[in-house]
């Protein structure tokens, strides 16, 4: 759920600042060789639980509507909550709820590509033209100059297409209500982005490209010969013994429990009118944003992810090398890293979809982790939401509460 980095002639020119800082990461810079922060996660800081319920707190009182988060640390797992699964039957969140987790879809993406590659089935450095000939093409791309590490980093220059007049039209504010329930195939999806020109060339800028993980998805299926998510669910979600997550492919519902999730449809100055977005197909976000889940499933698969469970040294060494995207997180092989301002680093994902907005993260050794959801969307980058990382990592709500950002399209 990266917040969009404006694409102007100004943006363009500070991101060319930072080329060669960008280059020498994707080329396979210095990569995070251990714990990193000033606390490693051994010890759960004092103080966190009551600071991520106070974090709870602050989001329903910044004009969420319900929010649930799960911690689990060395000292065992912590559930807190504040608001409404239900706003009209004020039920609460609870721990076993499922949700819509958007783009933390993208680190189980990039985990399966990161195998892939440990098993000599692909290297990060082919090209997109290698392994989907024909697919990116014209308005003046060229697949040959764009490599798989640079999808999963969002250095690929591709356009971005939740951030076209086109899916605007189709699926913000009236149009999500008369295409939710259109089934999209992959090939559609990434049509609304390359309808329009790259950004920047090839690992010379960073800007935020679901298009770019739609066609890593695309990629694995290529190379595996089966569909992206059941190679997730054989080598990630069965090994990991993540009951409740799931990739629903083209079912518009999702498993009990789960919260109503309330939209301001994404309109660019959202109003006060709040929609029922919980159903929806998933075929809309496909490979970059598709999973259910669980905070605890989440917790788990982060855990074990960092630790090592998931990936050789090497692969893992990959993901966590990171580049410099000019806003308040680090990327990696679709890993975010933050630093706290206690000096933790954390690893993990935000994601935003109709009706959903999630974020978890992970200390460098896999030990103290933090999933939460928000059953509404329209609250992105705003002090609120950074509070829970504060609160759950170094036991503070140091950022003050401000007044909410605006949330642009779907699907971050």
């Amino acid at each position: 759920m990266p917040k969009r980095t404006t694409r102007t002639r100004g943006r363009l020119a500070a991101l060319a600042a930072t080329a060669v800082a960008v280059a020498v990461a994707v080329a396979g810079g210095t990569a995070v060789a251990g714990p990193a922060g000033a606390a490693t996660g051994a010890e759960e800081p004092a103080g966190t639980r009551a600071a991520t319920q106070r974090a709870l707190d602050g989001l329903v009182a910044a004009g969420m509507p319900g929010v649930a988060a799960e911690t689990r640390t060395p000292g065992g797992k912590w559930f807190g909550s504040s608001g409404y699964a239900d706003t009209g039957t004020q039920r609460k969140r609870t721990a076993d709820d499922h949700f819509r987790a958007g783009s933390i879809t993208k680190t189980f993406v990039a985990t399966t590509l990161l195998q892939l590659e440990a098993e000599g089935k692909l290297s990060l450095d082919d090209s997109v033209e290698r392994r989907l000939p024909g697919v990116v093409k014209g308005n003046g791309y060229d697949a040959n100059k764009i490599t798989i590490r640079q999808l999963l980093n969002h250095t690929s220059g591709v356009h971005d297409m939740v951030y076209t007049p086109e899916w605007d039209k189709d699926m913000n504010g009236p149009g999500f209500f008369e295409h939710r329930y259109d089934v999209k195939t992959p090939q559609e999806v990434i049509a609304y982005g390359l309808k329009y020109g790259p950004d920047f060339e090839p690992g010379k800028g960073w800007n935020y490209s679901n298009t770019g993980f739609v066609l890593a998805g695309m990629v694995i299926e290529k190379v595996t010969g089966k569909p992206y998510a059941s190679e997730i669910e054989r080598r990630i979600v069965k090994p990991l013994g993540l009951k409740e997550t799931t990739f629903p492919g083209t079912d518009p519902k999702l498993p009990a429990p789960h919260p109503v999730g309330y939209s301001k449809l994404y309109v660019q100055n959202p109003g006060p009118e709040i929609h029922d977005a919980t159903e929806y197909r998933p075929s809309w976000s496909g490979a970059t944003g598709e999973v259910v889940s669980t905070s605890g499933d989440l917790n788990r698969f982060y855990g074990a992810l960092l630790q090592g469970k998931l990936l050789p040294r090497k692969q893992l060494d990959a993901m966590l090398t990171t580049v410099e995207t000019g806003q308040h997180f680090r990327y990696g092989l679709g890993i975010m890293s933050r630093k706290l301002t206690c000096g933790t680093t954390v690893w993990g994902h935000d994601g935003v979809v109709w009706g959903s907005l999630s974020g978890a993260a992970v200390t460098r050794d896999g030990r103290n982790a933090l999933t939460f959801n928000i059953n509404g969307d329209w609250l992105e980058q705003s002090p609120p939401f950074e509070n829970m990382f504060e609160g759950a990592f170094c036991g503070t709500t140091a950022k003050t509460p401000g007044k909410p950002a605006a949330l642009g399209p779907l699907n971050r």
